[in-house]
């Protein structure tokens, strides 16, 4: 092992920015899987004929349970195989349960199917943020996480736009069948383009998560961000599946409307934030590692009454202005933290501390998020009538002050804990 290839940099025939970007490309997917179920939440409640708290665990609880504990067995497993090959296998399982997405006649089906695409998913993340702190030198390695992270608003942004746009055309049911298939041609192209670096460290054990979690464990920080990032995903999942109805409800639009309006607000508003998170961490980060919590805790303490004051809008077009802003602060944690995170254990464990910060974050964000905003509004129906959904979101909007509070806390212990 050279020293460069210690620091990340690719052995050759590798190209880095090839890597990141075929990274960033399944990602979309992950997101554009997931997003689409929001978008078509009208045509799928009224052919399945389900209420918003059963929607609700369809579009998280259903997809988390599965997630969020096989994401540390899985990361394992890439730490002791092949990263790249995970990735890949995980792209193929996803898009398989997303298609078969499109044939459920019932809401049982529809929740199992769902939790296979959880399956799928779960070995996606982890071992693509291992990757990049492989190929990427530290002082990169938050702007590279930045970009690898725009997946998430352009996910967000084509699953509702392409949903949108396919269910109008055809159904609800073309629109998963049809992605799942994309996806599904995808996964052999990615294995054949991206390869995994040597690595330093002895290889992990099956049983490393005894010895990785036990590390993480006892650093402050883990648990202050991991938390931190978890009330802010409880909220930010809970939007996502649910602000297309608010939208349809309470604004009045259209399904093809809806798509525009919500899918540009993720698209601008979420590509800037992922980037100027990853852009300023590391050039913040370097004179003060507790930049990579303090950024984040700026955002969420903005991004809340923001939120409450576009989502409460009466007018369409300042809610779209309005709104704009908090989609990208609400995501720009993604760089900072994720970086944070891979720079609590020695590098030959990074995949497994992901993990293992992943499992609460996705166990609390979208196992209650979805679910906490669908019965909500199902309670204040009997007073609020169709604007219920939308005091429902509002009243969630609160946990980004929780949010920002812990991550405030983190800021010394992460410097403590920092690892090179």
């Amino acid at each position: 092992m050279t020293q460069a290839n210690a620091r990340g940099a690719a052995p050759a025939g590798q190209n880095p920015n090839l890597v990141l970007g075929m990274l960033l490309l399944v990602y979309i997917f992950n997101f554009l899987d997931r997003q689409m179920l929001g978008i078509l939440a009208g045509p799928i409640k009224a052919d399945l004929g389900l209420t918003d708290a059963q929607f609700g665990a369809v579009g998280g609880l259903a997809f988390a349970l599965l997630y969020s504990f096989l994401g540390v067995p899985l990361a394992l497993l890439a730490d002791r195989t092949s990263r790249s090959g995970v990735v890949a296998a995980s792209l193929a399982v996803w898009s398989l349960f997303t298609a078969l997405c499109g044939i459920a006649a019932n809401y049982w089906q529809l929740f199992l199917f769902r939790l296979g695409v959880g399956v799928g998913e779960a070995g996606g993340v982890a071992p693509s943020y291992a990757l990049i702190a492989d190929y990427f030198p530290p002082e990169r390695r938050a702007r590279a996480l930045g970009i690898y992270s725009m997946g998430v608003p352009v996910g967000l942004a084509s699953g509702t736009l392409f949903g949108a746009y396919i269910a109008s055309l055809v159904d609800w049911r073309m629109a998963f069948i049809v992605m799942g298939v994309a996806g599904l041609l995808l996964a052999p192209v990615f294995r054949w383009l991206v390869r995994d670096l040597p690595r330093t460290g002895s290889p992990v054990r099956l049983s490393a998560l005894f010895e990785v979690f036990p590390v993480l464990a006892r650093k402050p920080a883990f648990w202050l961000m991991a938390f931190a990032a978890s009330f802010s995903s409880l909220t930010g999942y809970g939007l996502a599946l649910w602000t297309p109805s608010v939208l349809q409800r309470s604004f009045g639009l259209g399904l093809i409307e809806t798509g525009q309006f919500f899918g540009s607000l993720l698209l601008v508003g979420g590509v800037a934030g992922v980037v100027a998170g990853g852009f300023l961490a590391d050039r913040l980060g370097q004179a003060d590692r507790g930049w990579y919590a303090k950024l984040p805790a700026i955002a969420w303490g903005v991004t809340a009454p923001m939120f409450v004051a576009g989502l409460l809008s009466p007018s369409l077009t300042l809610a779209w202005a309005l709104l704009v802003i908090p989609n990208g602060l609400n995501i720009l944690w993604l760089g900072p933290v994720t970086t944070a995170v891979q720079h609590l254990v020695p590098q030959h464990q990074r995949a497994t501390a992901s993990a293992s910060f992943l499992l609460i974050n996705n166990l609390i964000g979208l196992g209650v998020g979805p679910l906490l905003m669908g019965s909500l509004s199902d309670a204040l129906k009997s007073t609020y009538g169709i604007e219920a959904l939308r005091y429902a979101a509002v009243a969630c909007v609160g946990f980004y002050l929780v949010a920002a509070l812990l991550m405030l806390l983190a800021v010394r212990p992460l410097r403590r804990g920092w690892v090179d």
